[in-house]
């Protein structure tokens, strides 16, 4: 167990933004998020997940929504209503604790993302509580059953959740997380787009068996590698490639997108004409707040579990639904965690769960 630097917390953020594949909350945002626990000399303290005593409770606090801006209309139905002096996920893992009558000894990210790791954070340091190096995802995802936990049959529930305007409420038992999904994703509909929830409250004997280790520090690596070739001119994309596996895919400017809020999710491609080695080329990602297929040449590329990253000509991650016509990018392709290559996870993470009738095969076979 050992308290963070704030370059560490810094390019932790930036990692967990890359591997959010476009989701998981804007780098701006996570950046904002620990920056107020900086400024309040709050520590932020990682522990391994070997750490974790078997008999103590861990959960998991993060922000469900869509990524798409609210429009005029939209922010006018909200006017009115109170705000909370805490953020959705700490009020979420407040109500959870409170329903147990007890301290929780920790928290773990649901995800890897600039903003919902962020939060994951800031629950831990306002709370006083280690957060652990470990994660159910190992990367973003856009539903709550696309969880290590969910594949390993580990329940959702009881699980609470806080609106922006401190509406509460604890869900003792759902049918399964795909119905927890719907009724979390329906709550967010009425709140701004965005609820706090905190949920899969486990003991640390049942949480080693369920979360994919070294997730923070795979996420510092990946944002450090980042920060190094930026600050060295060197060519970021390639650097975290070279970290982590991965492959570029493609380079060229936006030259068409689009998204809509669709039942909670913000969805849309966006699509590039190539530069360079790729010129005369187009590729295209799709995306269901994260980046789920891509397509080289109106072919399918790369798809989900494999992890569709996006990085600006600066060298900074780019979320959705975020383009601009003109706008130079780098495709690059990160490894799947393995636990999501297994038979359960590509029926759970795969791209026929979500409608495509394809079959995964990872990029580095093709």
């Amino acid at each position: 167990m050992r308290v963070l630097t704030k370059q560490e917390v810094i390019d932790i953020i930036y990692g967990c933004t890359v591997l959010g594949t476009g989701g998981g909350g804007s780098l701006e945002g996570g950046i904002a998020i620990v920056e107020q626990d900086f400024e309040a000399g709050r520590d932020f303290i990682l522990a391994d997940l070997s750490e974790v005593p078997d008999d103590e409770m861990v959960a998991v606090p993060y922000v469900c929504g869509s990524i798409s801006p609210l429009t005029p209309e939209e922010e006018a139905k909200y006017e009115g209503l109170p705000s909370m002096d805490v953020t959705e996920a700490v009020r979420s893992f407040q109500v959870l604790e409170e329903y147990y009558s007890k301290e929780f000894y920790g928290v773990i990210s649901t995800e890897l993302g600039g903003e919902n790791t962020a939060d994951a954070f800031h629950v831990a340091a306002l709370m006083g509580k280690p957060i652990i190096d470990a994660d159910p995802a190992g990367r973003s995802v856009p539903e709550l059953q696309h969880s290590t936990f969910y594949i390993n049959d580990v329940p959702i529930t009881p699980l609470a959740v806080a609106t922006p305007f401190g509406d509460t409420a604890v869900i003792n038992n759902v049918v399964n997380d795909l119905r927890a999904e719907d009724l979390v994703r329906a709550m967010s509909v009425v709140s701004k787009n965005m609820i706090g929830v905190t949920d899969h409250p486990v003991n640390g004997a049942t949480l080693k068996k369920s979360v994919i280790p070294n997730a923070i520090t795979y996420s510092l690596n990946i944002g450090k590698a980042l920060r190094e070739a930026n600050e060295a001119g060197e060519d970021a994309a390639a650097a975290i490639c070279e970290a982590a596996g991965g492959k570029i895919l493609f380079r060229g400017a936006v030259k068409d997108f689009g998204y809509d809020t669709v039942d909670g999710f913000t969805v849309g491609d966006a699509v590039l004409d190539g530069e360079g080695e790729y010129e005369g080329h187009e590729y295209k990602v799709w995306f269901k707040n994260e980046h789920i297929l891509s397509y080289r040449d109106g072919e399918i590329d790369v798809t989900v579990p494999d992890l569709i990253c996006v990085i600006d000509s600066e060298g900074v991650p780019v979320t959705n639904p975020f383009y601009e016509k003109g706008q130079r990018l780098t495709i690059f392709a990160l490894p799947a965690p393995k636990e999501w290559t297994t038979e359960r996870g590509l029926e759970v993470f795969g791209p026929k769960s979500f409608g495509f009738d394809i079959e995964y095969v990872p990029f580095t076979e093709k």
